[in-house]
């Protein structure tokens, strides 16, 4: 696998590609394209997501915004001082990342959000850049156990020497910490598998970690 810039316009898997011009029908002013990662691109704190959501990123064309899975990323975010706001509306809403940029393991929005193995094989190209491109000690963020995966594939790391936890750490060697959280969905803060004080504990791991 070589690694290769961001594509706005990559339709290299056609289930995804298919599905975004169904939406595109149905939502003619969603961005239903790749969504480019978003933040300082000097950054040294990388969050990884899974995919952009339906009427959120998919929508908006920027990571977790305008979906619930945004509302907690970017309160804490904000209040760990990676964030100029604390709420994600919209493209143009002002809101710049500090020292942080957030991209996903798939670029595309996959039906029912479940990419195919093959459709996050296809997208690592992509991630493995962003990773090759952080500067030295950074840390990479997973949010969920499908991104973390995908990075310890980016890095060309053997998964069964990176079990996925949340609040693991993981040394991913050329200065590299892979720090794993639950995925903010809707569902993981509804259930409280997820709660903000846990989620807000890793972020300020990360600022430790990036001291």
């Amino acid at each position: 696998m070589k690694a290769a810039e961001f594509d706005p316009a990559c339709q290299a898997c056609p289930r995804l590609s298919g599905f975004l011009r169904e939406v595109k029908g149905q939502h003619p002013d969603y961005h239903c394209r790749p969504v480019a990662p978003f933040g300082d691109s000097a950054a040294r704190l990388l969050v990884v997501g899974l995919a952009p959501g339906m009427h959120g990123a998919n929508a908006t064309g920027r990571p977790f915004t305008g979906d619930h899975a945004g509302i907690l990323l970017y309160e804490t975010l904000f209040a760990c001082g990676f964030s100029t706001a604390p709420v994600s509306m919209q493209m143009d809403d002002g809101l710049q990342l500090v020292n942080c940029r957030i991209t996903n393991a798939v670029k595309c929005l996959p039906p029912q959000n479940k990419p195919l193995g093959s459709e996050i094989r296809e997208c690592n190209a992509f991630l493995q850049q962003e990773l090759q491109s952080l500067p030295p000690a950074s840390v990479v963020l997973a949010l969920g156990g499908i991104a973390h995966r995908a990075v310890v594939a980016a890095m060309g790391k053997r998964q069964v020497d990176f079990p996925f936890a949340h609040g693991a750490e993981h040394d991913l060697a050329e200065g590299k910490i892979l720090l794993d959280s639950y995925h903010c969905s809707r569902y993981n803060t509804q259930t409280r598998r997820l709660t903000p004080l846990m989620f807000r504990q890793v972020f300020e791991r990360a600022k430790q970690l990036l001291r």
